[in-house]
């Protein structure tokens, strides 16, 4: 699933990209990635795009003077890829991948696809991001100026979850997942089971940085990369989440999994759990 440096590495790639430009249409090919009726999509025909934001793992087109805000979610398995043209026949709807088409006056635009047969990428077309209740529910984004070490010390006051459920929920803190929770955890050396409520001051000072540094060192390592190509780089930079059996890079040590539900955890278990192996009886319990 795409995160914040991901979405955020879009964000940057879509402002170079789509900002100044005309929407001529925009065709949704599935019948579930249209979340919201009023307005319809083709109040957006004629609008320039104005900006391009970001919320959490949102993606936010604003259009102009129209005052609409094309909200997107790309979910686990959707992504947006640019095209500099477009066939000249129209897309059919509801073949393969393909889940919404932009088309640009230039000729140019972008499709959100979504690989596999579940479907959840989401659009919304409204007049305020913050009438899609995802997007009103978020907690503070981790890249925000104003998030610093206080800001975290004072979200996890009082939490009684372990710290892998707790950096991935939305409300608490926006834009981090499945795999950079992971990444987060092994920079901090962290337990993905450890309480929160256990942390020390000085532990939350390291998790912090190492939220920071993690985030930050992605968005670096992606600046540039073309859009198509964001997946792979993601996949490339990571140092545990979706290696296990290899390697630890800090320690030599051999990466481990838990599962839990549809998805699971890599960890280093000399880095981050004295070289004790985490149980997956465990699991059941902690991302309720």
């Amino acid at each position: 699933m795409p995160e914040v440096p991901e979405v955020e590495t879009l964000r940057e790639f879509l402002d170079d990209h789509l900002v100044g430009k005309e929407i001529v249409r925009v065709l949704p090919l599935t019948i579930n990635v249209l979340k919201t009726y009023d307005p319809p999509l083709t109040a957006l025909e004629g609008a320039t795009v104005s900006a391009i934001e970001r919320h959490g793992k949102w993606l936010d087109i604003v259009a102009g003077e129209s005052g609409l805000h094309l909200a997107v979610h790309l979910a686990r398995a959707g992504w947006l890829r640019w095209k500099d043209e477009f066939p000249p026949a129209p897309p059919r709807p509801g073949k393969g991948p393909l889940a919404l088409r932009t088309v640009l006056a230039e000729g140019d635009g972008f499709d959100l696809t979504e690989a596999g047969t579940t479907k959840r990428l989401a659009v919304h077309l409204v007049r305020d991001p913050f009438e899609v209740p995802a997007i009103a529910g978020l907690g503070p984004d981790p890249l925000d100026d104003a998030f610093d070490r206080d800001a975290l010390a004072a979200l996890l006051a009082g939490e009684r979850r372990q710290l892998k459920g707790a950096l991935r929920d939305q409300r608490l803190i926006a834009g981090i997942g499945n795999a950079y929770s992971d990444e987060i955890l092994h920079t901090a050396k962290m337990s993905p089971f450890k309480p929160v409520h256990n942390l020390t001051e000085d532990e939350i000072t390291v998790l912090y940085e190492a939220m920071r540094s993690t985030l930050n060192s992605a968005i670096e390592r992606s600046r540039g990369v073309a859009a198509g190509r964001l997946k792979a780089e993601k996949k490339s930079g990571l140092k545990v989440h979706g290696r296990a059996g290899e390697e630890c890079p800090v320690c030599g040590d051999t990466i481990r999994s838990v599962s839990f539900a549809d998805s699971s955890l890599q960890y280093c278990p000399t880095c981050q759990t004295g070289g004790k192996p985490l149980a997956d009886r465990t699991t059941s319990r902690f991302l309720k």
